[in-house]
């Protein structure tokens, strides 16, 4: 390491241009600024250095930049400073950049946790919709940020970004397939969510120190009391998809995958992701095993979906496939269907309420089941729920909604018996009285 030159100028523009390069490596140092030199090399060229001690006592030396008209003589004399008041600060400006260089990004961290057992244990649908968030919100928004820098406020930005569709795109993803992204706050609150799970297992990996996510908050997604609530609903939802399978404005495929969503209250990535393999139409159930669904990894069990006769002759009559085919594929060679985009016409032109999705189709039947008097038991085992209680809010919600009805009907009586009574009131009235009144 070269030692400090005694005899030192201030390293102006027209100082380093003067200097010319010997046979060896050269260093001249700055007066002003203690360590702020500059290189040259036998071959001419010059770049800017900064030299020091760290607490320890060890030299060392760092370099700025090459000298060049991107990098003037009082551009790089600012570094210098800059570096030279950490080193004051007690701090240990080479070591604390290659301990940043060393440093996991949030991309790091995420494709850890796509290689990691906990990943691996979540069903194949899981996994698909895992990976739509990381690779389309995540990766765009957080991706390239160092993991153990990140902060609340950053991820309060990715969630806004997210949301107001700045990772909208038109991404392909098999041969003839299309996935748009919209974004939105509900895609904003899922990744975030997902987020914080991987974050979460960062940690407990010994990967990160802490987990900045947790301490966002991303609001929750509502009671989801939008329900399909009456046989009128029910008939014009199945007349437009009737209407416009035949008109040909959606495929069959998609016609009969939301009939079937409504008839079983599956979640929309179980019909989707239905292969030929899970379905058994002899005993008229789709079986999922315990690795291929949501809850399978917690409960080790299969999710089984029970068929009434029209769901069984739906599923009957999509074109025959081999056992890991879809059984519902919109166009050959076209791979899993998408849902949502058709959703949003049939549920528009059939004038059912703007916000049930998907998933309210699933929320009617179980809300249904509840009102027809099933246990929190049954709804439990007809919708895969993990937990009773889960299962036991729609015999809550049924009973809240009774007693708002009640007490709305029995507001209209009591007005009519209010009525009845002030006139009978006023009857008893002499005459002069009432006039009076």
């Amino acid at each position: 390491m070269p030692k400090l030159s005694k005899t030192q100028v201030k390293l102006t523009k027209r100082q380093v241009a003067k200097v010319a390069p010997g046979d060896v490596v050269g260093y001249f140092w700055d007066s002003e600024i203690k360590g702020f030199g500059l290189r040259v090399s036998p071959a001419g060229g010059k770049s800017y250095v900064f030299q020091y001690r760290n607490a320890e006592g060890v030299s060392k030396r760092m370099t700025l930049g090459k000298s060049s008209a991107t990098l003037t003589t009082e551009q790089a004399r600012a570094k210098a400073k800059k570096e030279r008041r950490k080193v004051e600060d007690g701090r240990d400006p080479l070591a604390e950049k290659q301990a940043k260089r060393d440093s996991l990004t949030v991309n790091d961290i995420l494709d850890r946790y796509l290689e990691s057992e906990k990943f691996k244990g979540k069903a194949t649908s899981t996994k698909a919709i895992d990976i739509g968030r990381i690779n389309r919100h995540l990766r765009p928004t957080l991706g390239k940020k160092f993991a153990d820098s990140l902060t609340p406020e950053s991820v309060r930005r990715a969630f806004g970004q997210i949301r107001d569709g700045k990772t909208a795109a038109t991404v392909k993803t098999k041969a003839r397939g299309l996935a748009r992204v919209r974004g939105g706050e509900g895609a904003a609150r899922m990744a975030i969510r997902l987020l914080k799970a991987v974050m979460t297992w960062a940690k407990s990996e010994g990967l990160i120190t802490s987990n900045p996510a947790a301490e966002v908050s991303v609001g929750s997604d509502g009671e989801r009391d939008t329900i399909i609530s009456s046989t009128d609903e029910y008939r014009r939802l199945f007349t437009v998809l009737d209407r416009m399978e035949n008109e040909r404005r959606i495929t069959s495929a998609h016609a009969d995958a939301i009939r079937l969503i409504a008839l079983t209250g599956a979640r929309r990535g179980e019909i989707a992701g239905c292969l030929w393999r899970h379905v058994d139409l002899e005993k008229g159930v789709i079986a999922f095993p315990f690795t291929e669904h949501k809850t399978g990894r917690r409960t080790r069990k299969p999710r089984i979906i029970g068929l009434p006769e029209v769901a069984q002759a739906i599923i009957a009559r999509q074109p025959d496939g081999g056992p890991n085919d879809f059984v519902f594929v919109a166009q050959r060679g076209s791979g899993q269907i998408t849902l949502s985009g058709v959703w949003r016409k049939v549920r528009t032109e059939a004038e059912l309420p703007d916000d049930i999705g998907l998933h309210g189709l699933r929320h009617s039947l179980a809300s249904h089941m509840a009102m027809s008097g099933a246990a929190a038991a049954e709804i439990m085992t007809a919708l895969g729920h993990r937990q009773l209680s889960t299962a036991q809010k729609y015999i809550h919600w049924i009973q809240d909604a009774r007693v708002e009805l009640a007490e709305r009907s029995s507001s209209h009586i009591s007005a009519a018996m209010n009525t009845r009574k002030k006139s009978a009131r006023t009857a008893r009235l002499p005459e002069r009285a009432r006039a009076s009144k």
